[in-house]
């Protein structure tokens, strides 16, 4: 289960990174926001299909209109000096009109994606979303899979548009919207017996 893994504790940076070089593999992942520590474990195999098929849909519309590159964690993402993300998806905007440089330090984006999980619903839509309110992020998009539906957060909103049925996303530069059938899509990452 995901959780801060201390609430009266603030961590640094490096504390982080040396969790992060003791773990025997990529989970649990930890992500560092104001301070507060947070651990996720291993995801599930319907989140995994549901972050991979996402992916598979983001990736040509951004590649189509040359916005930049659709990533998958985990890859930190460092909005601030002293905090540290691990997006499920995320697009890192083109520089030059080029696709971003594989080794740069990601410190800005255009889309943040996270798929909910039993232990980080919380964390997914406080504690990160108003992080990535805060520092600018264009859009933030909570995908539940147990709702079937997208919550779609802007640096402005106070409520998330809930998204049930058509999902738009049409970043500064692209010519023509990224449109996605919500229904479709869980039905697509759905196992073949329809569960």
């Amino acid at each position: 289960m995901g959780m801060s893994a201390t609430q009266n504790r603030r961590w640094t940076l490096e504390e982080v990174e040396r969790l992060m070089g003791a773990r025997p593999g990529v989970a649990p992942r930890y992500e560092l926001v104001d301070g507060a520590l947070l651990v996720t474990p291993a995801p599930s195999g319907r989140h995994q299909r549901i972050v991979a098929h996402l992916f598979m849909l983001l990736q040509p519309y951004v590649e189509r209109h040359r916005l930049g590159e659709v990533r998958l964690g985990p890859s930190e993402v460092k909005l601030a000096d002293d905090d540290r993300f691990e997006p499920d998806i995320f697009v890192v905007p083109a520089v030059n009109g080029r696709r971003p440089r594989a080794n740069a330090p990601v410190t800005r984006l255009l889309l943040a994606v996270e798929v909910l999980s039993p232990g980080s619903a919380r964390h997914d839509r406080m504690t990160k979303r108003r992080f990535f309110q805060r520092h600018g992020v264009p859009d933030y998009w909570v995908v539940d899979g147990e709702a079937e539906a997208f919550e779609i957060w802007h640096p402005s909103d106070e409520r998330a548009a809930l998204v049930d049925e058509q999902v738009g996303w049409q970043p500064g530069g692209a010519a023509a919207p990224f449109e996605l059938d919500v229904r479709g899509f869980f039905a697509g990452v759905a196992d073949e017996d329809g569960s």
